[in-house]
């Protein structure tokens, strides 16, 4: 006997996963249930599906940072953390009341609004779990946050969080690859996690979790069309899984070409250039620039241009030099260029990477191309290039992304722009004369108060050794507990042996004491303790990497440098008012679908169960209303710390398959599974449990089942494989010169229901037409 789960739907089909000799052999089989259950007392075995429960923590109903706490049969997962770029701490409340709760963390994409908050949950919050992302996610993100804390650092006292806990954050991390199936353990037995190709940003993920084979995607920020540098995404793939999570981000918007829109993105910048003007893109860390730096790239070496063009954030050089190496994650014309001809699309010919605006302030006058960080001109060399270049009527400010809400940018996008603005101008200067005096007096003052408390420490440690209680009951006293601290003597290796009749004092230490190596010796030696001899792992990662972090010595040295940098300083501001007189435009290189492809690919994934977030008040109702319609019949849209209960309808059943039942099955192969048909009867045992039995009557005969989902593009490449001409024609596969091969029916249909699709051949009956139809049958198996 084995017991099974079973999957029922309406009552009438079971599909059964079994797993009797291997873990990996997987059995699936169609049964056919001819005793209904009508009889017996369903509610005594009967099982709900997989328990599922959606808390957003931030980020619904407006365009917030992303935080969602998604609980899968009591396993919490916490997938994103981001921040916005104020770095406000209030977002993170809802965080903070459920981080002792988390078991791991799911990071979707590398930008501060994915990962942001990580380094200061995990110190401020208590947040330990583990974390998983894919590599360049972990390489970029953790880039990114040193960016944000650089910019913030060089103009204001920031103390959210340090160097020192971004790297403590991003060591916690578990890198995985795409269609890498994660199986975890513990509390997460059962449970496993992939990451898939999300299309937005460079190892962008949309997450697929699986316990008792139902799916849970979250699917966020995606992007359908296959850029320069990026693929698109896969998660048309996934079809009918029990609950899908996505945003409404961009429901309302609609996108030109992606020809029309890079024509139109160069023109800007050419015409600006050609009137002696300055063009300035205010961009993330390691995001979405990556696009827009081939772009450039491209083009001026395409057309010979040699305007300069200048890509400057304070880690632009350990960015490209990781991008280098991820030419695998990205789209299959850039890995096929470097399989064919070993060209690297990011060795950057004519781009200058810059870590210090002084470098810019060195280039000789004339029009120039500045990709400079952050987007949002709060801070960072944007803002203070925007201030010295927006008074210029010839100069352009080029937004690529939408700015988050409350930002410097978010208002100079409005319509109509602000005629003028007021900033903040700040910078870190060293301390000279009397305040770094002052300061050095201070700092002389703290470092006594430490040393003398760490004398008085070490004094106290010192009586509590000689004030050990010494047993009175034997003369000839043999310690072997007692530490002793001296000479290097390692305590519990030696014994104090006290002279016959002299038995000291408890407060009085023995005199002359004589320390006895009593060490464990076998055939090799004294036994030794290893860990005795172990440099613990942080002396060895301080003595490798002082900047911290996994970077395998790819972070800039001046960089370096500048983070190292422990020079005495303060940040002097000034307020300004920039009057705005250059050119502003918005294009949108966000790298994201549009509300029209959003709501096709919903319609195609069809979940039985769609949670919306992340997207405004009016984006998340628009697109709540048109799924409701055409998607699914139950989609969610809660608000923060609202939690949902999105748990399968479908039901769960054990059946206990018999010996005598499976000696007569037939199995056929089917990739890595093999299928059969199994006719039975169900009976409830006295245990309560449910049984299959063979059937006391003959067998009825049934349909034959043609098992396989077949894409036409694929036996489009078969048939041409076996000399046949094909093409596709108004939807149709052309095969030979008389013969159409068509997809009918609904693939995604609404509610509960099955997805039905039948592939039609036609043309007349001739030895062409026998032949396909044979070559058609070789792709599905039949039952």
């Amino acid at each position: 006997m084995s017991t099974q789960v079973v999957r029922v739907r309406e009552g009438v089909t079971l599909l059964l996963n079994k797993d009797q000799t291997h873990h990996k052999t997987l059995f699936s089989f169609f049964f056919s249930l001819l005793r209904p259950v009508t009889g017996l007392r369903q509610k005594a075995f009967k099982e709900m599906g997989t328990s599922v429960q959606v808390t957003p923590l931030c980020g619904v109903y407006n365009e917030n940072p992303l935080s969602y706490l998604v609980s899968i049969d009591g396993f919490n997962f916490l997938i994103d953390c981001g921040w916005n770029d104020h770095f406000d701490p209030s977002l993170l409340q809802p965080l903070s009341r459920v981080a002792s709760t988390i078991d791991a963390v799911l990071l979707s994409h590398s930008d501060t609004l994915h990962l942001g908050a990580l380094p200061y949950a995990m110190k401020q919050f208590g947040l330990s779990a583990p974390v998983y992302a894919t590599e360049p996610v972990f390489r970029l993100g953790l880039l990114t946050m040193y960016d944000h804390y650089l910019s913030r650092k060089q103009v204001s006292e920031f103390d959210l969080f340090t160097l020192d806990d971004i790297d403590s954050a991003f060591q916690n991390v578990t890198r995985l690859t795409y269609s890498q199936n994660c199986h975890l353990s513990g509390k997460g037995e059962g449970i496993v996690i992939a990451p898939h190709v999300a299309g937005h940003l460079l190892g962008g993920t949309v997450w697929k979790i699986t316990k008792d084979g139902e799916d849970v995607i979250y699917a966020v920020d995606f992007n359908h069309r296959k850029e320069r540098h990026l693929n698109g995404t896969v998660l048309e793939s996934f079809v009918r899984p029990a609950v899908l999570i996505t945003d409404a981000y961009n429901a309302l918007s609609n996108q030109p070409s992606r020809r029309q829109r890079d024509q139109e993105f160069l023109e800007a910048i050419l015409n600006t250039l050609r009137a002696n003007g300055n063009v300035l893109l205010p961009v993330d860390t390691a995001g979405r620039v990556l696009e827009l730096l081939l772009i450039l790239e491209q083009y001026w070496e395409q057309h010979h241009l040699t305007y300069p063009i200048f890509f400057l954030t304070y880690v632009s050089s350990s960015t490209v030099d990781y991008v280098k190496s991820f030419l695998e994650w990205m789209s299959d014309s850039i890995a096929k260029s470097f399989e064919h001809t070993r060209d690297n699309a990011f060795l950057l010919k004519h781009v200058t990477l810059l870590i210090n605006k002084s470098e810019l302030e060195n280039v000789p006058e004339g029009p120039k191309i500045v990709l400079a960080s952050m987007a949002s001109l709060e801070v960072g060399f944007s803002h203070d290039i925007f201030v010295e270049w927006a008074t210029d009527v010839r100069n352009l400010v080029l937004f690529t992304e939408r700015g988050q809400f409350g930002t410097r940018a978010r208002m100079l996008q409005s319509d109509p722009p602000p005629k003028a603005v007021k900033v903040t101008l700040s910078k870190r200067v060293p301390l000279v004369g009397e305040e770094l005096a002052a300061y050095e007096e201070e700092q002389e003052k703290i470092k006594k108060e430490e040393a003398l408390k760490a004398t008085l420490v070490k004094e106290e440690e010192s009586k509590a050794v000689v004030g050990a209680d010494i047993s009175k009951t034997d003369p000839m006293l043999i310690d072997g507990h007692t530490k002793v601290d001296a000479g290097g003597v390692r305590g519990e290796a030696y014994r104090d042996v006290l002279i016959d009749g002299f038995v000291p004092p408890s407060s009085v230490a023995p005199m002359f004491p004589f320390y006895d190596n009593t060490s464990e010796w076998d055939d090799f030696g004294e036994v030794i303790n290893p860990d005795d001899y172990v440099i613990k792992d942080e002396d060895m990662d301080m003595g490798s990497m002082p900047v911290g972090g996994d970077l395998d010595g790819k972070l800039d040295e001046n960089t370096a440098s500048l983070m190292l940098d422990t020079t005495p300083s303060k940040v002097v501001s000034s307020e300004l008012t920039v009057q705005v007189k250059c050119s502003l435009v918005y294009m949108d290189f966000e790298g994201r679908s549009d509300g029209r492809s959003i709501k096709s690919i919903l319609s195609h994934v069809a979940p039985l169960k769609l949670v919306l977030v992340h997207g405004s008040a009016e984006a998340t109702e628009h697109l709540k209303q048109h799924c409701l319609k055409h998607v699914c019949p139950h989609v969610y849209a809660p608000k923060v710390e609202e939690t949902i209960d999105v748990t399968s309808d479908l039901c769960a059943y054990k059946v206990q398959l018999s010996e005598k039942l499976m000696s007569n099955v037939l199995f056929k192969k089917l990739g890595d599974y093999e299928i059969a048909w199994i006719d039975s009867e169900i009976e409830k045992t006295e245990s309560g449990t449910l049984s299959s039995l063979p059937l006391s009557t003959t067998a009825p005969p049934h349909k034959s089942v043609l098992v396989g989902d077949l894409k036409m593009a694929d036996f489009k490449q078969f048939l041409s494989g076996k000399g046949i001409q094909v093409e596709f024609s108004g939807g149709a596969l052309r095969c030979g010169e008389y013969v159409t091969l068509r997809k009918v029916g609904d693939a995604s249909q609404k509610g509960g229901a099955a997805a039905i699709q039948q592939i039609v051949i036609e043309g007349p009956l001739c030895e062409e037409y026998y032949k396909i139809r044979e070559y058609l049958y070789s792709q599905f198996y039949s039952l």
